[in-house]
């Protein structure tokens, strides 16, 4: 298939993408690069993409409705996957305006193209924030999902009522993805995983927020691409058992459907942080601190809809994960 990959040169973008191009498939992605974090890391994973003769870059920002409309009227898409998207709770409170632009300007502008241009199943990021203040255990797409607790979290739901909007009046299959603490090689800077490892082998102390009463889904990324790779396949459709009367928050009489993406199996940011002291030979020096504004406490993922839907069974322990991060850290870096 062709199949459009928007945020390509980032964390989860280039992973999915990478996937998609070891399958066989025309890959075309999108980027703008910009500064939220280190750019050469951006231009590395595209570096990675771009050995593969069936993928083409093009670097453009989502927001800019004539460029996103150039690379759907160059290029009929079978597929869309949507993972470009001003990332990050706590930036959200410094810059607001740039996720107003990105995840919601920017969102629109995909729909648009997605709707004039037929494609046959849209799939796009949406996060685990959105659950906001809903202390619920393990967190369901069942669940209410309406007191988002940063900017950040609102635009991730907004996307999925946008989305449900262009599945009911325009037939639009689009399925949305709850993502869990993605971690592992070639992740962001401004991840825990990425900033501890940093500051442990640079003798540093770790912030640990809450005073480490935080527990958290960490999920490593081929898990993530498993599941994305899984849902693209499986073309949303309505649900005919919906009841308007008592309407289920996770699916629709509209072809629009929610999954989250999680390991199923929560961890103390603690023992967190050990499986990385045991994976790098290094002691970290933590410092604990306050709970910052806009997280969450604890996060859990019922996977029960993604496992039956999608055959969807995240296999990677956090040891694993950890030591496969640390693996390319080093070699990244050259440390």
């Amino acid at each position: 298939m062709k199949i459009l990959v928007t945020g390509s040169a980032g964390f989860i973008g280039f992973s999915v993408a990478l996937a998609l191009l070891k399958l066989d498939h025309e890959v075309v992605g999108i980027d703008n690069h910009n500064d939220y974090y280190d750019v050469e890391l951006k231009n590395a994973r595209c570096d990675q993409l771009l050995k593969y003769t069936n993928y083409s870059h093009i670097r453009i920002d989502i927001a800019d409705v004539d460029s996103v409309e150039m690379v759907f009227n160059q290029t009929r898409f079978d597929r869309v996957v949507h993972l470009a998207a001003q990332a990050g709770v706590r930036y959200s409170l410094q810059n607001p305006h740039s996720y107003a632009q990105s995840n919601l300007v920017g969102f629109t502008n995909i729909l648009e193209c997605c709707r004039r241009h037929s494609v046959a199943h849209l799939v796009y990021a949406s996060s685990s924030s959105v659950y906001g203040a809903n202390s619920s255990q393990p967190l369901s797409i069942h669940d209410s999902a309406n007191h988002p607790l940063s900017f950040y979290a609102a635009t991730k739901k907004a996307n999925e009522l946008m989305a449900h909007s262009y599945s009911h009046l325009y037939h639009l299959p689009t399925t949305g993805l709850r993502f869990f603490t993605v971690y592992g090689p070639w992740g962001r800077p401004d991840m825990a995983l990425f900033k501890f490892t940093k500051a442990i082998l640079s003798n540093e102390n770790i912030d640990v927020y809450n005073y480490g009463r935080l527990t958290r889904d960490f999920t490593y990324i081929d898990d993530i691409v498993g599941g994305v790779l899984k849902a693209l396949s499986q073309i949303a459709k309505p649900n005919v058992s919906w009841d308007a009367m008592h309407p289920d928050p996770g699916t629709s009489l509209a072809p629009w459907r929610l999954y989250n993406l999680g390991n199923n199996r929560p961890i103390n940011i603690g023992d967190y942080i050990k499986a990385l002291e045991l994976a790098l030979g290094q002691s970290a020096q933590l410092n604990y601190t306050d709970m910052q504004s806009g997280d969450v406490i604890n996060t859990w993922a019922d996977i029960t809809d993604t496992s039956e839907d999608l055959d969807y069974a995240p296999k990677t322990s956090v040891e694993d994960g950890i030591a496969a991060f640390v693996k390319w850290f080093r070699a990244y870096y050259n440390i």
